[in-house]
């Protein structure tokens, strides 16, 4: 696998996690009850989801810059000031 086709897959995966996120997030707060114990609780398993893909994410988008740099794909040229 080349450096380029990691950032690719990397840049892939790190919007899937992010989207993942946000479509779980969606469902708890359209159905928080199923999400809670007998005492109003959060479950154990919600609790890693929504917090370990986000972190996940973050990483993967770290990984992602540093294969980016690797692999020598050029950044987009900040916009220029207006004056």
């Amino acid at each position: 696998m080349t450096a380029r086709t990691a950032w690719h897959a990397l840049r892939g995966l790190r919007w899937l996690l992010w989207a993942a996120f946000l479509g779980y997030a969606l469902l708890y707060w359209l159905n928080p009850q199923s999400y809670h114990d007998q005492f109003g609780h959060l479950l154990l398993s919600v609790e890693v989801v929504l917090f370990a893909v986000p972190v996940a994410a973050v990483f993967v988008g770290f990984a992602e810059m540093m294969m980016r740099e690797k692999a020598g794909v050029l950044r987009a040229p900040p916009p220029a000031l207006e004056r």
